[in-house]
Parts: structure tokens; sequence; C-alpha cells
């Protein structure tokens, strides 16, 4: 016979110790507003928007002038965040999902180790990610949830809230609107950015976008009035931080530092300073990234942070601010972004910024339906048709180079590329052997196409990636034979595009893209490359021969799809028949829908985009476009 109460006396029992370490913890408050970089808010630059609120918990904290998230757009950067990962060695990178992750074997998103030393997790509401969350996340993930909700009011807790005025969404506005709203930041007071140009509607956006921030701070100063009233004001680490850079064109989507340099204050309460080596009030100098917050966290709670983890903690028991203050290295990668493909990686070493475009022969303004909704998109892009461009606003128009090198201290906007200057060579070889290192250490599940991940790799994409690591590894520096001067690189890349590999095949085949021009003698021996087992090879090859006016490449486009079994592998295509159709030789394949054998999804935007038919936001269906969009 059981003895009910006394089974139950002993399951309290058993509990006291963990409600007695929990019962002596601190909570930790994230506030996020999307999509706005640092260089919005006074605090972080000097033609930023005033901010009392979050400049409130900036004098009561630190805040952090180099702080980062890794990937410049929501569902990577947030999956980077939840996971404390890099998204590529994880295979969570690009956006938006085709098939979600499986998280790395014996590892969990970082709330459930909270919750296990007795916290209440609780999440308002913006998920977005890109791996598969357990039930052991979150004890709360809507609308509705609060530490205000939590069973025991002295249980302590960890709350996410987003803000999500701030979205680049808050730019779509009609033109009326800009003829007949004033903004309640003078346009003429607002201070342009150098790559854009000088006009009313770009003067009319920022002023707008500066009043959302004084939206955000709002929202900031209303939440902490909360904590007050609930008497946890004093019990609570709060960080206020953007969830990547943005939001004006060319920002959001990119990993140039308005699309990755984010502002991060953290407010300390005076019962856990002890646990900050930091004077109240000061700033803090060191680089810290996403991957490191959820460490962070976990060391302020006293759990263990987990070995499979990429970051590390930078405020908690152990942490000193000169060691904080000695880190000086960001890691950072861009692929596809909705319907846009494209592979970048970027390390930032001290004041140097390094970026490899492995496709830099994609413009970074290739067609993005939901940019382009942006009035000052359209107006950048029509500025430039009508010539009225200098050369660093121009430059987002077109190809970019296979590296570049900036001093993001004195070129903040990254216009001035030191690559080929012999007074940086030595910085440019160490930054460039840097990423190297990275993306083969990791290693970079990138350097196959999303297609082969998604068919192969994600049911354990760190397994796979590790079995394939020596693999990887010549994809690696099959691509980066793009980084030598052609007449080195080319019997390099004749020799790979014989490959039976045929992932070497596509890195060469994506080096003579990136070449162009230079290698047009080569063109000839590349045509066999239209018969590659491969469509996606055969697609690139087309293309290439395509750009240095070799081949019509449309009978190879149009067999390769409408023979794709794979919607994922249609959408790189189209990628790069878009690349066709605005940019180079600008050739119209007159695709039709009848032409395309996948449909749904991201194929719906390239459809509406290239035909006339499909869905501009990706809906599976037959709207028409009435008036097709041209770059």
């Amino acid at each position: 016979m059981t003895f009910r109460p006394l089974t139950l006396c002993l399951a309290v029992f058993a509990l006291l110790p963990v409600l007695a370490r929990a019962a002596d913890k601190p909570n930790v408050l994230w506030i996020m507003s999307e999509d706005n970089s640092k260089h919005y808010l006074k605090l972080f630059d000097e033609n930023g928007a005033p901010a009392p609120n979050i400049e409130k918990l900036a004098a009561h904290g630190l805040a952090f002038d180099r702080a980062f998230s890794n990937a410049p757009v929501c569902s990577v950067a947030r999956t980077t965040l939840i996971t404390s990962c890099y998204a590529p060695r994880i295979g969570t990178q690009f956006h938006r999902r085709a098939k979600s992750a499986e998280m790395p074997e014996g590892l969990r998103m970082f709330p459930a180790y909270l919750r296990d030393v007795g916290y209440y997790t609780t999440n308002n509401s913006k998920e977005d990610y890109n791996a598969t969350k357990s039930k052991d996340v979150w004890d709360d993930s809507s609308r509705k949830a609060s530490w205000r909700n939590r069973p025991d009011k002295n249980q302590p807790f960890f709350h996410v809230q987003t803000y999500t005025e701030s979205h680049e969404s808050s730019l779509h506005f009609p033109e009326e609107l800009m003829k007949n709203e004033a903004t309640k930041t003078d346009p003429a007071s607002v201070k342009l950015a150098p790559i854009h140009p000088d006009t009313p509607t770009f003067r009319y956006t920022l002023a707008r976008y500066h009043d959302r921030m004084g939206v955000i701070d709002d929202k900031v100063g209303e939440l902490v009035t909360q904590l007050e009233e609930d008497g946890l004001l004093e019990d609570t680490f709060i960080f206020y931080f953007g969830d990547h850079g943005g939001v004006l064109p060319g920002s959001k989507g990119y990993t140039y530092e308005r699309g990755l340099h984010i502002p991060l204050v953290v407010r300390v309460p005076e019962k856990w300073k002890h646990l900050v080596d930091a004077e109240i009030g000061s700033r803090v100098s060191g680089f810290v990234s996403f991957i490191d917050f959820g460490p962070t966290v976990l060391n302020l709670a006293g759990a263990k942070v987990p070995d499979q983890v990429d970051g590390k903690p930078f405020l908690g028991k152990g942490i000193t601010l000169d060691e904080v203050n000695q880190r000086d290295e960001t890691f950072s990668y861009a692929d596809r972004m909705d319907e846009r493909y494209e592979m970048v990686r970027t390390v930032r070493k001290g004041k140097y910024k390094y970026i490899r475009n492995y496709e830099g022969f994609y413009p970074d303004s290739l067609q993005n339906n939901y940019r382009y909704i942006s009035l000052a998109w359209q107006d950048w892009r029509n500025q430039y048709q009508a010539g009225k461009l200098n050369a660093v606003q121009a430059r987002f128009f077109e190809p970019k180079p296979a590296e570049s090198l900036y001093d993001v201290e004195a070129d903040p906007w990254e216009t001035k590329n030191l690559a080929g200057d012999p007074d940086f060579a030595d910085t440019l070889k160490t930054l460039r052997g840097s990423l190297q290192t990275w993306v083969k250490g990791m290693p970079d599940l990138s350097f196959y196409p999303e297609s082969v991940l998604v068919e192969k790799a994600m049911d354990n994409p760190v397994a796979y990636g590790q079995a394939h690591a020596d693999e990887i590894s010549r994809l690696v520096d099959t691509a980066d034979l793009a980084l030598l001067p052609f007449d080195e690189a080319s019997p390099k890349i004749v020799e790979a595009l014989d490959s039976e590999n045929p992932w070497v095949r596509y890195w060469a085949l994506t080096d003579l893209c990136e070449f162009g021009e230079k290698a047009k003698a080569i063109a000839p021996g590349v045509r066999k490359s239209l018969a590659d087992s491969e469509a996606l090879n055969r697609v690139r090859a087309a293309t290439f021969l395509a750009l240095v006016g070799e081949e019509d490449p449309a009978p190879t486009f149009k067999e390769a799809l409408a023979n794709s079994d794979s919607e994922v592998e249609t959408l790189i295509i189209m990628n790069m028949a878009v690349l066709l159709h605005d940019h180079g030789p600008k050739i119209d394949m007159k695709l039709t829908r009848a032409d395309v054998k996948q449909s749904g999804g991201e194929v719906e935007r390239r459809l509406w985009y290239l035909t006339g038919e499909g869905d501009p936001k990706g809906k599976k269906g037959k709207a028409k476009n009435p008036k097709k969009a041209k770059e």
C-alpha cells in the first residue's frame, strides 16, 4: 500500500537542494530590438538617435563598444544566439531554412541548462530558429510569456523580449506616406552614410528610422519599469542589444560592419555587481559576439558551460575585464538570404576587417524581392541606372573582389579596399590565413551547395562535417585559387575541372566566374563542363561562358530547371539566372513556369521576378506580376 503524503514529502525534500540553489541566483532579462546596428543610437555613434532609457541602463552598467552578431540576418543570428555555435559548423546558416538542422549530439539550446539549475525560462516571442528545438528550452515561448507568470515568485528567471518596431518592414512605407506624414526627426538634420546617395527619400527613411529607435527606447523603459514595480530591478541583469545590424539598404544581410556591429548594454544589478569585474558606467572595448551570449548567461547563473559550444563568457565568476578587453577577433558569415544566394566569410581582428567573397561575381544588389519593397532601395537602384552615383555609391551594384581588407576605424563604411596596397600585404596575408583556419577548422559546411546539405547532412550536420573535413579542406583550397593571379591559378583550375570530385569541379567553375574576362582564353575547354554529371556544374559552366560572351546559357538552364528534383537546387540555378538577367550580359532566357519543375517557397519569389508568375512573398500559386521589376 502506497502512502502518498509520505511520497510527496520525500519528493519535495529531494528537490530542496535544487530550490535552495536556485533561490540565490540572479535573474537575467534580454531585450532585443530588431534590425538595428549600433549606428542608430547616439550612445554608440554621434550621428545616432538619443535613447535616454537605454543610456540610463548603460549608466548603471556597461556599454560594449565592440559587440557583434555573427550573422547579419534574423534566423541565422538568433540560432547562433540560442545555440552558442557558429552556424556554418552546425548547418544553420541559411535564411530561411529549407530543412531544420538537428542540434549537435549531446548539446541543447542554452536555456535548457538554466532550467536544470532552477530557472524559469520565457521568450516573448520571436524564435526563428534554424535548428530543431527540444521541449525543455522554454517554460513558455509565446506572446503572453513573462517572468510574472512563474509559479514561485522566488524562482530566478531568464526572460527574452523582442521588440519588432525597428524591423525593416517599418521602412516599407508607400510614397504617399512620405509626402503626407512628417517625421519627428528633421530629415535635414540626419547624416547619411557615404555609400548612399543624398536624396529626399534616403533622408526621410533615415529620419523615420531614428523615430523608430525612439519607440524602441520607450518600450525598453516600460519593461524596466515593470521590473521596478516587481521589486526585481536590483536582482536582474538587463541586456539590451540589436538582433543583428541594419536597416537602411546594404546593411541587413551583408557582412559589413553596418550589418554586424550591434549596440550592447548590460545593466548590472546592485545585488550581483560582485560578478562583474568592471566599474559601473564604464565602456568595454573587447570583442564579444553572439556565440558568447549564452555562455555568459550560464556563467552568471553558476551553470556549467557545455564543452560543445563555440563561445565563452564575458561576465560572471572568473572573468576579468582585462582579459575581455584583450579579445580582439570576431568571425562572421552570410549565405542565402530568402531567395538570394552568395557565400561570404569575414574575420575582423582589431581595426582590420577581412572579407572573403567566395561568389563575388554576384553584386550586392542582386534582386531580393523583400528588400526592394523599400522606396530607399528602389531609389538607390534608380540612381545607379541613371548614372547619378559616385564610385563609392555605385559599388553596391557591381561585382565584388574575391577578397577585401578594410581599416574600419579609419574607414567605418568600408569604402577603401586595402587588399591591393603593398603597405598592407602582411596584414592581408595574416587575416587571409586566419579565415582559412576558421573555415577548415570548423569545418564550414557551405563548401557544399545547400541542396547537398539538405539531402545528406541535416540529420547530424556536425558529424557530417567532421566525416568530410579533409574533403572540405580540399574544397577550400580549390575555392582559394581565385585569390591567385590568373596565370598562376589557371593550370590548377584546369586540373580541378577534371577532378572526380563534383564539388572540386564546382569550385573550379566558381573560380572562373570570379575571374570573368581574365579567364576567357580557356573558355573553349570549359564547354565540356556543359555535360557535367551535376546540374549545378552544368549551369555554373554556362554562367561563366555567358559572362564572357561565349555561349547562350538558355538551353543548359532550361534543361536543368525542367529536370531538377530539388527545390533548393532549383533556387540556386535561378539565382544564376537572375545574375545573367540583370547584370553583365543581361540575358533574358524567356523562362516560363512551364520551364520549371519545382514550385513553392523561395522558388516562387524567383518565378515572380523572372517570369511574371509565382508570388513575390514565396507563396505557392500563380499570382501574376503585372509589372516585372528589373534591376
